[in-house]
């Protein structure tokens, strides 16, 4: 299970930490923002393969803003991939 963190921009949430076993992703967790919504964000995409979430949550926004924690975790969610077939390369 390949562990990461990231540190999302334009939005309340202040971390989001979350595991990829492979392609699937686990254990989503926000620190700060909506707590409720984000729980159940963290509960919708357990089990999600990884190029499916990317998918469904890229773009979405947040009011006026151009983003939103959903987004931002799909940008986590890539990144992971990356840091992830970087180490294994390693």
């Amino acid at each position: 299970m390949f562990h990461y963190e990231y540190k999302p921009v334009n939005v309340c949430s202040q971390l989001i930490q979350l595991d990829l076993d492979g392609d699937t992703v686990h254990n989503v967790r926000f620190l700060g923002g909506c707590n409720g919504n984000l729980k159940a964000i963290g509960k919708l995409v357990e089990g999600m393969n990884a190029e499916q979430l990317v998918k469904l949550l890229s773009g979405n926004t947040c009011g006026n803003n151009y983003t939103s924690c959903a987004d931002q975790l799909a940008i986590a969610v890539k990144k992971a991939r990356e840091a992830q077939n970087t180490s294994a390369i390693s």
